[in-house]
């Protein structure tokens, strides 16, 4: 029942089962300069699997840190509207 800005999760699921889980969990009022979404952490190729959903933002991990693990990681922003 409660409402969140952001909902922060590593990769459990495909995006649009995700989207599904999370839909209906995010407050309406804006209190950041990133509008409320969806932040989650993603590797490999996301082309396919993020088709067809509006909004999406890919943030690649290793423009923040650097090492081999981070190499195909991406943080993926999706927007809640």
């Amino acid at each position: 029942q409660e409402k969140f800005d952001f909902v922060v999760s590593r990769a459990v699921t495909a995006m649009p089962e995700f989207l599904k889980w999370t839909k209906g969990k995010f407050l309406s009022k804006k209190n950041h300069s990133l509008p409320n979404g969806i932040l989650y952490l993603k590797g490999g190729d996301l082309k396919e699997e993020l088709k067809g959903i509006k909004g999406v933002k890919i943030f690649p991990v290793p423009t923040f840190f650097s090492g081999e693990f981070f190499e195909t990681k991406a943080v993926v922003y999706v927007p809640s509207n």
